[in-house]
């Protein structure tokens, strides 16, 4: 198809066709017989022309340029006509460059529809976009980028204008869509007007943005608000230059204001809950030649209706509370920043100073209010530093670790509660919890309350996350190195209710080796399971981890670990596996990385499990996780029986024996106590014979002693030479030695005849402790006389040969 173009010279309008930057000429323009790549139409020009494809949208673009002066001629004000028609279908770009005096104003005022500025390499939706540019002396100052269907009602400008719309070679778009007025000097470099209607939120920018702001420049930005609607203004991003002379800052003229103009910095939290229509300016200064910096801005002004509750007032007491920082923010407010679609929610310290995000610092008292159609979009982050830089002071104190109430009573949910606990490095934390205890969160064994705690050790090299934790199990306390950090982070509007029994604490104490040391008591009627901080990622290199289980003393408890082996490599060091009871005499098992782990065992006492890690050779750490379980004691059947049995033979011997004693009281003869001076008490070679010194053991103890045992008929052959002793025996309570008994003085025994056999060699001692003495019972009725003794003795096979050998030479 062919084109015709006709330019009348009044107009002043040039059209190009050109090739899209970066494209090769696969395709081109044919005017009669000359082929060309791009083609100029001057004003005054009638061109027919045709392509050599069939898609010269894929290829070329044009740009229709106007030039009006209204400087040396009068201005065409009015709507602006989109000129020339029967323009080829190709992305098009019209350019009104409009010359004006300085002393005079340019009004743009768009009336089909009004405009939403955008940032730099930002799309619009329909691909309709209008950049606006104007001129400071001879230096152009980009206003904006601005897309349809917007707030943007009219930019009044200083001088000259270059304005540019940009459409999309499918849009059969026929109008402008602005128009163009004469104004008086606005003696600023810019005036935008937006309109905002209902509900809603615009974002605006400084010219050149994100460029410098011009040198000791104003704007300013008219916000037209229905009187019922109430607007605040967030600033997003901005930057600061150096001034020479006067301050950057940002002026709202306020109606009803009893000090307008109300100045700001740059860096205040800006105006909020605005009543009706206002204007807002920026102010540059003089900037330092050498290093002049930029001055930038980046805001939003958000409309909203007046809320239910503006005027409800709630108390957040942190008078009492040390180191604490309460944040009260939009969810989400720290990935991103706010959509003009997302939810408006506003926390106010007073009337007039609202932000999205508000934070309160401790030993202060606060009045908030806020302007927000639904609480739930609002939630609380807050943070609480706890330290010991000297172990004398803070050893003792225990901390609790609970939320204030200040902030549980907020009608807001809280997010996240923050403790950093920080201490020198030879003063470790403890963490406790003695009625709720912790439950470590294991995919077997997963939390499912309403809120968990985190917890991190952490120093400047190295971070140990050691695991995620919630109340109602059996972790009684963990002992940590270096700074911790805890932190609360809830789930659920539950947590109000279920954390009203708080209990978890800390306290500071003396340096321990490991890296981490659980106490755990373990539920008896549940299995417990356990794994190594860093999960999934392992332990870091050379790291010690301990647990220390508690075994109840009519409980076993069995311990069993959820895989085979340690699964790593060393390249430096071992790893190592210790498990051992607290038991005198218990053993200690030992594992190494390239052993098999403990089959599932019994352990009868509190013991200990411990985890130490190498340098392993690759990317592979150290994960190991294990079980414990507590059951009930159980005695064997077979060795109940067993005892039963033995006590039942016991009783049957005892019987016996009684009745052996008593049979033989009634039938020997008196019981003599006779000395055997041939017997060596002092054994050579038997030292230890006896085990127990005197004090011990009853070696002098006589079992029975009866009154008939006398021993003057034995002496009567002394005449008198020494008296004997006649009398029955008296303890001995004197002090006791570690020998045997020394045997008697020699004269109580030197006129004492001995049989025939009496020089033969004593029997040797043996090594039981009746060798000494011998005793021989007396027939009840029967009288003393030598004869029936050795007629006894002859016939009584059941008397010791010691007592026959001396009863032989006792002739009386």
């Amino acid at each position: 198809a062919s084109f015709t173009i006709s330019l009348h010279k009044a107009n002043n309008t040039t059209v190009t066709i050109k090739l899209k930057p970066g494209l090769q000429p696969s395709c081109r323009i044919r005017v009669k017989y000359v082929i060309m790549s791009e083609l100029k139409i001057k004003p005054g020009d009638n061109v027919t022309f045709t392509f050599t494809c069939t898609t010269p949208e894929k290829y070329f673009i044009t740009e229709i340029q106007k030039n009006i002066d209204c400087v040396s001629g009068p201005c065409p004000f009015g709507d602006v006509h989109l000129y020339p028609p029967g323009l080829p279908r190709l992305n098009r770009t019209y350019i009104w460059d409009v010359k004006a005096s300085t002393k005079a104003g340019l009004e743009l005022k768009f009336s089909t529809s009004s405009l939403r500025q955008i940032e730099p390499g930002e799309m619009c939706p329909d691909s309709v976009s209008y950049n606006i540019n104007s001129y400071i002396d001879k230096a152009m100052v980009n206003i904006g980028t601005f897309c349809r269907n917007g707030s943007v009602s009219r930019i009044k400008l200083l001088g000259g204008v270059v304005m540019s719309l940009h459409l999309p070679w499918h849009l059969p778009l026929t109008t402008s869509g602005f128009n163009i007025a004469n104004r008086t000097s606005i003696k600023r470099l810019c005036i935008i007007e937006s309109i905002l209607n209902g509900e809603s939120s615009i974002t605006l920018m400084s010219p050149n943005y994100p460029l410098g702001f011009p040198e000791d420049e104003l704007m300013t930005w008219q916000f037209v608000i229905p009187p019922n609607m109430r607007a605040s203004v967030f600033f997003l991003n901005y930057s600061l230059s150096n001034c020479e002379r006067k301050e950057e800052r940002v002026e709202y003229y306020i109606p009803g204001s009893p000090s307008n103009p109300e100045v700001f910095k740059l860096s205040d939290s800006q105006p909020a809950n605005i009543a009706g229509s206002f204007n807002m300016s920026l102010q540059g200064c003089d900037q330092d030649a050498q290093n002049p910096g930029i001055l930038r801005l980046l805001f939003q002004v958000v409309l909203q209706h007046p809320q239910v509750d503006e005027n409800v007032t709630h108390l957040v007491d942190l008078s009492k509370e040390k180191n604490v920082t309460v944040t009260i923010h939009l969810e989400g407010w720290l990935s991103h920043i706010p959509l003009t679609s997302e939810p408006i929610c506003l926390i106010c310290k007073d009337p007039r100073t609202c932000d999205r995000v508000l934070t309160l610092t401790s030993g202060a008292i606060y009045r908030i209010s806020f302007l927000c159609k639904d609480l739930s979009w609002l939630r609380i982050t807050a943070e609480k530093v706890i330290g010991c830089m000297d172990i004398r002071w803070c050893q003792k104190k225990i901390y609790s670790l609970s939320v204030p109430k200040a902030v549980t009573r907020l009608p807001i949910r809280l997010h996240k509660f923050i403790w950093k606990l920080l201490a020198t490095d030879m003063i470790n934390v403890e963490i406790m919890s003695p009625s709720l205890k912790l439950q470590q969160h294991v995919s077997e064994q997963r939390c499912n309350m309403s809120y968990s705690y985190n917890i991190v050790s952490a120093t400047p090299e190295t971070e140990l996350n050691v695991g995620t934790f919630c109340p109602g199990g059996s972790i009684e306390k963990i002992q940590m190195r270096n700074n911790i950090t805890i932190t609360l982070k809830t789930f659920g509007k539950g947590f109000i209710n279920e954390s009203i029994p708080q209990d978890l604490k800390m306290s500071f104490v003396p340096h321990i080796k490991d890296e981490c040391i659980f106490t755990v008591s373990p539920n008896p009627k549940a299995k417990v399971y356990l794994q190594t901080p860093n999960w999934p990622y392992g332990l870091p290199p050379s790291v010690s981890i301990s647990w220390l289980i508690t075994v109840p003393s009519k409980q076993t408890a069995r311990l069993g670990f959820s895989k085979d082996r340690m699964g790593i490599a060393c390249e430096t060091g071992r790893a190592y596996i210790n498990i051992k009871e607290e038991a005198l005499g218990a053993e200690e098992i030992v594992r190494r990385e390239d052993e098999l782990l403990p089959q599932p065992r019994n352990m009868l006492h509190n013991f200990w499990v411990n985890v130490s890690n190498c340098r392993p050779v690759d990317k592979t750490q150290l994960t190991l996780q294990f079980w414990v379980t507590l059951a009930d004691k159980q005695i064997d059947l077979g060795i109940i029986l067993a005892v039963v049995a033995g006590a039942a033979v016991l009783t049957v011997i005892g019987l016996a024996v009684c009745c052996v004693k008593k049979k033989k009281k009634k039938t020997q003869n008196p019981m003599v106590g006779v000395y055997n001076d041939n017997v060596n008490t002092q054994m050579p070679g038997k030292k230890g014979l006896f085990r127990k010194g005197r004090q011990n053991n009853e070696s002098h103890v006589y079992a029975v002693i009866d009154d008939a045992v006398v021993y003057g008929h034995l002496l009567k052959e002394s005449n008198g030479s020494v008296s004997p002793e006649v009398d029955v025996y008296r303890p001995f309570d004197g002090p006791v030695g570690s020998l045997p008994p020394s045997p008697p003085p020699f004269s109580f025994r030197k006129d004492i005849k001995r049989s025939s056999n009496s020089e033969e060699e004593p029997l040797p001692l043996t090594d039981t402790d009746q060798d000494t003495y011998t005793f021989a019972h007396q027939k009840s009725g029967q009288s003393g006389d030598n004869g029936d003794a050795n007629k006894k003795a002859k016939g009584d096979t059941s008397m010791p040969l010691l007592e026959n050998k001396e009863r032989a030479g006792l002739v009386e």
